[in-house]
């Protein structure tokens, strides 16, 4: 079983173009509001340190966006955030864009998003360890490793 933060999301009029499909920049939008919302539910306290006086910093490294279908206005997403990468300073998130529809799912998109903790005032901060609640709320979310393949090796006891 995948097990991912999801964010509910019916597509306006205002997040297409002239065409009437969605413009491409609200994909990496609905990241970050994706993540912002994570962070509201699971760990308010980081959203807080973020927010007034806290020297944390969150700084987006890398996002990206495949797409696979056009969405239009007023599709039903969901928005289904996974960690795929935790290190000691940085988060790697992976985004399924799922359109849905009376029981329906289709993929339409998938993204990736890699950010690093940071501490000290703008412009001369420095990486800092994942906070503790914030590893704790992602513990949620993390992928679980693929099980090893091949045969299992057993090892004897060596008598000298």
């Amino acid at each position: 079983m995948e097990r991912y933060y999801e964010l509910k999301h019916l597509v306006g009029f205002e997040e297409t173009n002239l065409v009437g499909n969605v413009y491409y920049v609200n994909y990496l939008k609905w990241q970050g509001r994706c993540r912002e919302m994570f962070l509201s539910q699971y760990a308010p306290e980081v959203l807080q340190e973020l927010r007034v006086g806290g020297d944390l910093q969150l700084y987006t490294l890398q996002a990206e966006c495949e797409f696979l279908l056009e969405i239009t206005a007023y599709d039903q997403l969901a928005i289904r955030m996974r960690v795929e990468d935790l290190t000691q300073t940085q988060i790697g998130f992976g985004f399924d864009y799922v359109r849905t529809r009376e029981g329906f799912e289709e993929l339409i998109a998938v993204g990736r998003q890699r950010f690093a903790c940071m501490r000290g005032p703008t412009g001369r901060a420095r990486p800092a360890r994942v906070p503790e609640a914030l590893k704790k709320a992602l513990s949620h979310f993390v992928i679980a490793p693929p099980p090893p393949s091949g045969p299992k090796l057993e090892l004897a006891a060596v008598e000298g």
